[in-house]
């Protein structure tokens, strides 16, 4: 068996001292393919004694370390990477078959003793051992000069599948922020182009094998363009856009089959889902409670509430979403990512979804803890996560620890887009005495906006949460 160590300054500085690259191993718990590879490559006696003579190996979970994830994930998981003891990637792919791995660290540890791999990194290859890879649904756009404050909303959807609904050919994800900003189009033009939009994709991925039948849920996306051939891991996230998305589709257009679909959604989230003691879990394969994704499900499972009219799913959410808030909470420190007392803190996706669920939660009960917790929450991102010099929200807070690439603050644009939203509305709230007047938060608001402005060029549909962003502004 191989012996993993934890993502730490001391996995890089012990292969530093034994003059060894490092073999980073990203993996997720509803990962099959992760599983596979451990269950042949990673089994394998031979494979196991390379890998402990060679090279360090470090073992990262997707989910628990998104920050690390988002940056040397190479293309799917599991990610399989050979990095530098500084941190840099030599080279890596994603599934390596127990057949090829011997000879993959045996070759990658002998150049890295030829050569001087601190001072001169080679860029990472990504098309090794892609042929059992996971697909990724990220998308990185390249730099755009100018606030694109008149950005077409059309070219959201030059890639809406009109036979099959949906965003590009395959795999298919169940992409929702193009369906909220065509319901939004909808409303401001009345064009039955963007119902068809909606409705189109809303029943193509119900009404196929993306959903469950029998245990009800999302997966995580589609092999083929149709909706078939799913892959069978089901996560909170997931269902939380989609359960929103059709709480929305069921005010705006009123059909009772997105109805039906939100109780159905609601329900698997609030039972399949559902820890003992309140919360809901990252996956149906994995226990851990994510702040981000808590934060998601509060937010639609309340708008589900509205739209079912059940005072009890309202409760439920609410309870839930204060027992995950108050495990990750720490007072003037923010949030940790998930409820155990090893999460990484200060990620800008958690504190943005769970603003934008504070304030959903305020909306709906006046309670007056959620609006002061938000406004807290929006202080401590721009005291910590505001770029001064340039505007905008990174993506993580720094660590002394840090090594490698998590030197590198990056601002992601579907995150700063986010964050435009729901600084926005933290900007609205009405000013109470002694209090700082919250119509401050609107300049973070629009630096957010200019930040993910930049980045507005190859984003496809997830352009959708830019286009959504600007109307809040």
């Amino acid at each position: 068996m191989v012996e993993w160590v934890p993502w730490g300054a001391e996995a890089f500085a012990r292969a530093a001292r034994e003059r060894k690259p490092v073999l980073l191993s990203i993996t997720a718990a509803w990962c099959r393919a992760c599983h596979e590879m451990d269950r042949t490559t990673y089994a394998d006696a031979a494979v196991a004694e390379a890998i402990r003579g060679r090279v360090v190996a470090v073992r990262v979970d997707a989910d628990q370390r998104p920050d690390i994830n988002d940056r040397y994930n190479l293309g799917g998981w599991p990610t399989t990477a050979f990095l530098t003891p500084a941190g840099d990637v030599i080279t890596g792919g994603t599934f390596v078959p127990v057949e090829r791995m011997v000879d993959v660290v045996t070759r990658v540890a002998a150049e890295f003793a030829a050569a001087d791999f601190a001072d001169h990194p080679r860029g990472a290859d990504h098309s090794r051992g892609a042929d059992y890879a996971e697909h990724t649904d990220s998308s990185k756009g390249a730099e755009h000069a100018d606030y694109a404050e008149d950005a077409d909303d059309e070219s959201v959807f030059d890639s809406f599948d009109e036979q099959y609904g949906g965003f590009g050919v395959e795999p298919k994800f169940p992409l929702t922020a193009p369906l909220h900003l065509a319901m939004v189009l909808f409303q401001e033009t009345g064009d039955d182009r963007w119902r068809f939009i909606v409705e189109r994709t809303l029943d193509a991925m119900a009404d196929g094998p993306l959903w469950d039948a029998t245990a009800g849920g999302f997966y995580r996306y589609a092999s083929t363009r149709d909706w078939q051939l799913p892959h069978h891991e089901k996560l909170l996230e997931t269902n939380a856009a989609v359960l929103r998305a059709c709480a929305e589709a069921t005010v705006v257009f009123g059909r009772a089959v997105d109805r039906d679909r939100t109780a159905a959604i609601a329900n698997f989230i609030t039972s399949t889902l559902k820890v003992e003691g309140g919360g809901y879990r990252g996956s149906d394969a994995d226990a851990v409670l994510y702040a981000d994704a808590n934060a998601m499900a509060a937010s639609a499972l309340l708008g589900a509430a509205t739209v079912l009219d059940d005072s009890e799913l309202a409760r439920d959410a609410l309870a839930s979403f204060e027992r995950v808030m108050m495990a990750c909470y720490r007072p003037g420190a923010g949030l940790a990512h998930h409820t155990s007392g090893t999460a990484v803190r200060g990620l800008l996706a958690d504190h943005v979804a769970a603003i934008g669920a504070l304030l959903d939660a305020f909306d709906v009960s006046d309670g007056e803890p959620y609006r002061m917790m938000a406004e807290e929450l929006g202080h401590v991102l721009v005291r910590d996560a505001w770029d001064g010099r340039l505007g905008g929200f990174f993506d993580r807070l720094p660590s002394p620890d840090d090594v490698g690439l998590l030197r590198r603050r990056r601002k992601p644009f579907v995150a700063n887009a986010e964050a435009a939203i729901v600084f926005a509305r933290l900007s609205r709230l009405e000013q109470r005495k002694g209090f700082p007047d919250p119509a401050a938060f609107r300049e973070r608001a629009i630096g957010a906006l200019e930040t993910a402005a930049r980045e507005l060029d190859g984003q496809g549909p997830l352009a959708a949460h830019y286009a959504l962003a600007r109307r809040h502004l």
